[in-house]
């Protein structure tokens, strides 16, 4: 437990020497953002301040990443909310096909979904005085999977860790946690990753490999020095 008691308590001072009232999280049902909340919980009460959490699901969500997400901010946050807002999502994407009348990819709309997830994050952490919690980790940030001013908040307490790395530190941090937070941390460790955008069917796909454990193996024995692997789509698309 030493890299979450590392990361506990750079966060706490990150907390106090600038003030900050509260964490704001955007809770997705996967794995990266139930083990923000499971790392940032005893931060914020041991600071005496809320953990605001928010899922903010739109029209590809589907209902089970919807249900561990919400099953995660009521474990894990002092203030937690679902909110809808494929409405929302709709009517910007008419004004969208109105000045350009190409075909909006699952890409386009996905960038314009994580970016609408952000305003309503960094409105929270305005109202609230407080910071947006990053939910990406180091993986991710090699592949250039997440959006700018999308799923990138202030500040990334699990940006140094690869996401092997993230399952292991998830399972185990349930050793620490009531039943109620064991449930819903242990059904996103063991749920297929995806983007919650609607861009693929799991993340694996985009990425070019079967699971994570892949993924952080080929960019391991890639920057040991093994070039062979310069070809694969996964360093192809760290590289570009």
């Amino acid at each position: 437990m030493k890299i979450a008691d590392t990361i506990r308590h750079i966060v706490t001072d990150y907390v106090e020497n600038n003030h900050l009232q509260s964490l704001v999280l955007g809770i997705s049902g996967g794995i990266d953002s139930a083990l923000c909340a499971a790392l940032l919980q005893p931060v914020c009460q041991n600071l005496q301040i809320p953990l605001t959490g928010r899922s903010i699901t739109i029209e590809t969500n589907k209902s089970e990443e919807i249900q561990r997400s919400i099953e995660v901010g009521n474990a894990f946050c002092s203030d937690f909310e679902h909110i809808d807002i494929t409405h929302t999502f709709l009517e910007n994407k008419k004004i969208m096909i109105q000045c350009d009348n190409s075909h909006l990819t699952k890409l386009r709309q996905g960038n314009m979904k994580a970016r609408m997830r952000m305003m309503v994050l960094y409105d929270l952490a305005q109202l609230y005085k407080g910071i947006v919690i990053s939910t990406d980790n180091y993986t991710e940030y090699l592949t250039g999977f997440w959006t700018l001013h999308g799923d990138v908040g202030d500040y990334a307490p699990i940006m140094n860790l690869w996401k092997t790395e993230v399952y292991a530190l998830s399972n185990c941090l349930l050793k620490e946690c009531n039943e109620k937070k064991y449930n819903a941390l242990q059904k996103c460790i063991y749920a297929t990753p995806v983007d919650g955008l609607g861009i693929s069917s799991c993340d694996c796909e985009q990425l070019g490999v079967d699971n994570y454990f892949e993924a952080d193996n080929i960019f391991a024995d890639y920057f040991s020095g093994n070039q062979s692997l310069e070809t694969h789509p996964l360093i192809q698309r760290y590289l570009h």
